[in-house]
């Protein structure tokens, strides 16, 4: 997800009640790790009802690693960041990138993956003549390929996910050049977006890949550069509550092996078809 960060929540997690202020006591034995459970390929919910995913593999990799037992908790995102703190669980895996503005609130691991981010619309779009450019550090500074893009999207309804990066990048370098239109999953942005009841969408690349590749979304095509940097930070890590230094440390260690044994990049080309480990 490289996805989401969060806006509405900041408010609601500067205020000093005990659960906001929850902390861990004691060896940690059992480790509860929130994630979504709609962003395939990151994580999602089988046919049957089973969260699955890259992250759901690497969640139960790393905590063998860490000698502990691991239990997978569902939860919306609009919510995953308050819930960690108020102690539902004490990890967030969720496609979540490592950003300045979430690390004001809460802490991460080491980042494991990265995936850049791009707009995508249907075939038949008029938008779809802007074509692929290149990839776009927005660390970096303006770009004219970004310009190409905002010219190209002038007056168009772009879907994202709310409360995501993908969401702050449109507000912020789009603005009123187009109307914003926001999703609850990553899912129902897809369907709209095939349903041509948007013009374009802004999402992490490997999950539209998937789509595409689904069949469900033959008819979608990339446009514009793929972007990192800026509003989309380093890369996606480990969500962890500030207090928890010590099950930090336990992460990084376990990513490090994973790493080094090469099984954290078999995790992502399982279910990317691709490396994006780091």
């Amino acid at each position: 997800m490289n996805k989401k960060i969060i806006m509405a929540l900041f408010g609601a997690t500067l205020v000093t009640s005990a659960s906001a202020l929850f902390q861990h006591n004691g060896p940690w034995t059992t480790v509860k790790i929130g994630t979504e459970g709609a962003y395939p390929p990151w994580n999602g919910t089988s046919a049957s009802g089973q969260l699955e995913g890259a992250e759901v593999d690497l969640a139960m990799d790393l905590c063998a690693r860490m000698s502990v037992e691991c239990v997978l908790v569902a939860q919306d995102w609009d919510g995953i960041i308050p819930a960690l703190q108020n102690g539902k669980y004490d990890a967030i895996m969720a496609g979540m990138s490592i950003t300045s503005e979430r690390m004001e609130v809460i802490d991460f691991s080491q980042g494991y993956a990265t995936e850049p981010a791009s707009f995508a619309t249907l075939s038949s779009s008029s938008v779809a003549s802007l074509g692929v450019s290149g990839n776009v550090n927005l660390d970096l500074g303006p770009s004219a390929d970004v310009d190409a893009l905002k010219a190209a999207l002038n007056g168009s309804v772009v879907g994202v996910q709310g409360s995501t990066t993908h969401e702050n990048f449109v507000r912020e370098v789009l603005g009123d050049s187009v109307t914003l239109k926001t999703y609850d999953t990553q899912q129902n942005l897809e369907l709209d977006l095939a349903a041509g009841r948007i013009d374009a969408a802004l999402s992490d690349s490997g999950s539209m890949e998937g789509f595409i590749a689904s069949g469900n979304g033959s008819d979608i095509v990339f446009i514009g550069p793929k972007l990192g940097g800026g509003q989309f930070g380093p890369g996606v890590g480990v969500g962890l509550r500030q207090s928890d230094s010590d099950l930090k440390d336990m992460f990084n260690k376990a990513i490090n092996e994973a790493r080094d044994d090469g099984t954290l990049a078999t995790h992502f080309i399982k279910w990317f078809g691709k490396d994006i480990s780091m």
